[in-house]
């Protein structure tokens, strides 16, 4: 595997976790989103990943990471009696959107987190590059 096949796995690490990041923000900014229906009201979204391996061989092998699909959640939206709410329904019923705060955040660490480890990856990659340009002084 070449330097530049770790770079290349880095960088689709990375982009992969900000779609990830990108999609905890979505659901974080909707939390709070109700509809008069179940169907109406917002329903949490979570990024699939998957492995793509290329040139298979061993010595020469290319691993990375792409979003396959974003997966919609099927947890049921709970009902709050909020009969004032333009959004309620017509026995006063709202849905609340299946977004949980806690796990969302707990994404969000981990997803900022592998991100970092990314970057880390691709400066350690980049020294170990400079050092062998080095040695033809």
């Amino acid at each position: 595997m070449s330097m530049l096949s770790a770079l290349k796995i880095s960088s689709s690490a990375m982009t992969a976790q900000m779609v990830r990041m990108n999609s905890t923000a979505s659901n974080l900014a909707n939390m709070d989103v109700v509809g008069s229906t179940a169907d109406e009201a917002y329903k949490a979204k979570k990024p699939i990943f998957k492995t793509v391996m290329e040139n298979n061989t061993l010595n020469n092998f290319e691993a990375s990471v792409k979003v396959s699909g974003i997966y919609v959640s099927d947890k049921v939206n709970t009902q709050r009696y909020d009969p004032q709410n333009p959004a309620a329904s017509k026995d006063g019923y709202v849905f609340m959107s299946n977004v949980n705060s806690i796990e969302e955040m707990v994404d969000m660490t981990n997803a900022s987190r592998t991100y970092q480890t990314n970057v880390e990856v691709m400066n350690a990659t980049k020294k170990m590059m400079m050092s062998t340009l080095q040695l033809g002084k």
